[in-house]
């Protein structure tokens, strides 16, 4: 029997729709649930194994994703929604009344990321979001206590399976994005 990672991509992902115009997360709650209206496709979704991101019941990992900020907007319940972690980077927005992250902000204007939302597309009944890419924080899964050091190389061959090449940071892409900005900023790369 596989390892189950995530309910939304254990039996496999598909491929997005390339003319996908965006669609409604939608949090847990049976009544007043909580609503947020995205335009346009996510990038860079992924598995994440970190301690903060929200993860439904029973899964080890996370699938979250990121959108433009200005394409994030709350339509419905939103005096639901408080930051979990005030001093955390991301700012994540969570529905008081069944725990989901809506949404995850980052405020610091110094940092690379800067004006992208981070989303869970799991929580919309649209079809056409782009699939995950990859795995992210993979090892982390020990550190929260989520699996055990000797269970790591089932899981992490479970994502290569599912062609999610694992990661024990973000993929190559992103922390190359990470490290040009800090190398801008230090002036030790000349835009």
């Amino acid at each position: 029997m596989a390892i189950k990672l995530h309910p939304s991509i254990d039996k496999g992902t598909k491929a997005g729709n390339k003319k996908f115009k965006g669609g409604t997360l939608t949090c847990l709650c049976a009544t007043d649930p909580v609503t947020v209206s995205i335009k346009g496709n996510v990038a860079h979704n992924h598995a994440c194994g970190c301690s903060k991101c929200w993860k439904p019941a029973g899964a080890l990992f996370s699938v979250v994703a990121v959108v433009p900020k200005d394409k994030v907007t709350v339509t419905a319940n939103e005096q639901k929604l408080g930051v979990v972690d005030g001093s955390a980077t991301i700012q994540r927005h969570a529905c008081s009344g069944c725990g989901v992250h809506m949404y995850g902000r980052i405020e610091n204007t110094g940092h690379a990321f800067y004006g992208l939302d981070f989303v869970h597309v799991e929580l919309s009944k649209d079809k056409g979001w782009n699939k995950p890419e990859f795995g992210a924080f993979v090892s982390s899964l020990i550190e929260n206590g989520a699996a055990r050091p000797k269970d790591m190389k089932k899981i992490r061959d479970r994502l290569k399976q599912l062609r999610l090449p694992p990661y024990d940071a973000l993929s190559p892409a992103l922390m190359d994005a990470l490290a040009t900005h800090a190398a801008k900023q230090k002036g030790t790369l000349k835009a």
